[in-house]
């Protein structure tokens, strides 16, 4: 698989041509488990194929089991600086109903080994978990504070099809995910975040200054990005890839000097929709001058139009041309978002 992944990184590397690589992230499922040599021949080849910034942002995922004292010694002599820990909870009834691999101690554990060593440090924490009240989420967050965590990225639970938890909830066993629990909890985890000096930079991340997430941002403002291996997904501005799944397939083709990739072109509407989601989930926002330029008049019209209802619910708000959703419309984001998607023109 390695040796796949180094050669999908040559093989693309027309693909960034006169471009400049600021970030690279190893994520999207277990990247941990790569010896750390093999983690540094996947960076010394994107270096050797491609042209980086004299600082870029290397970002490993990783899970708090993959994370032994020795290895994050190892791990902070190469490249990479940034860890980003999938710790979901510090308690352990979380982790169990989570069917998480590791413990609430090695989340503990994991992060203050990486502490001593990195300054740039992410973790994940899960809202919403059934039975999780909201002291025990409050605790959650205050535990993740007490080790100076400068990012921290949450996300509501969401139950996937044919896991253990939905066996669970259909069966009765555990009581279903409640959206005005996990909107307390988001609440919760907005007001003590920001009041310590957190930004809330998109919806799901929270960072110190100068600690938000190049990766994040870059994929929120719709730069290019380029998704090595099974199942990644890459963009160019005018067009989506996603390579297969199997990693079979994928290594079969990629010896074969073939890209098992398919590719989606997106059209104008398709361009304005993603910009309006992704916007909207950012401090950012969405230009509606830029809407005007880049999309044209009909665009605009239509999104000042969709949006009336929302300025007139306290959902969404306007600074000069700048659209923004509220403390308040931030946890509804994707449902006004979608609201105010253009629909059947080219």
């Amino acid at each position: 698989m390695v040796q796949a992944l180094r050669k999908e990184i040559v093989l693309r590397k027309d693909e960034l041509r006169g471009e400049v690589v600021e970030t690279i992230y190893f994520g999207g499922g277990t990247p941990s488990v790569l010896e750390v040599a093999e983690v540094n021949q996947l960076i010394d080849t994107v270096y050797a194929n491609y042209e980086v910034v004299r600082h870029p942002e290397i970002t490993l995922e990783a899970n708090p089991d993959d994370l032994s004292p020795n290895r994050i010694l190892e791990l902070s002599k190469g490249p990479i600086n940034r860890l980003s820990i999938g710790v979901q909870s510090f308690f352990g009834e979380d982790l169990k109903l989570m069917n998480r691999a590791h413990n609430a101690l090695e989340a503990r554990q994991s992060i203050k080994a990486a502490s001593r060593y990195f300054q740039n440090i992410s973790i994940d924490l899960i809202y919403g978990i059934p039975g999780m009240t909201n002291t025990r989420w409050l605790q959650n967050i205050e535990t993740a504070l007490a080790f100076n965590i400068p990012h921290i990225s949450s996300y509501a639970l969401t139950v996937e099809p044919k896991t253990a938890l939905a066996h669970f909830i259909e069966q009765g066993v555990v009581q279903n995910v409640d959206d005005e629990v996990a909107q307390e909890h988001f609440s919760i985890l907005w007001d003590t975040l920001t009041d310590v000096g957190y930004s809330c930079y998109e919806i799901s991340n929270f960072g110190k200054p100068g600690y938000f997430s190049r990766n994040n941002t870059a994929y929120w403002q719709q730069k290019k990005y380029l998704g090595i291996g099974p199942s990644a997904h890459s963009y160019d501005g005018n067009r989506r890839g996603w390579n297969v799944r199997s990693n079979p397939k994928y290594i079969r083709a990629i010896a074969e000097g073939e890209l098992p990739m398919e590719v989606e072109v997106l059209s104008k509407t398709d361009k304005y929709n993603e910009y309006v989601m992704t916007g909207l989930r950012t401090i950012w926002g969405v230009s509606l001058e830029k809407i005007g330029v880049s999309f044209g008049e009909v665009y605009k019209r239509h999104i000042g139009e969709r949006a009336k209802k929302y300025l007139e619910a306290h959902l969404l708000y306007l600074d000069g041309d700048i659209l923004l959703a509220t403390r308040k419309g931030k946890f509804l984001v994707d449902g006004i978002a979608s609201d105010l998607f253009m629909v059947n023109l080219s």
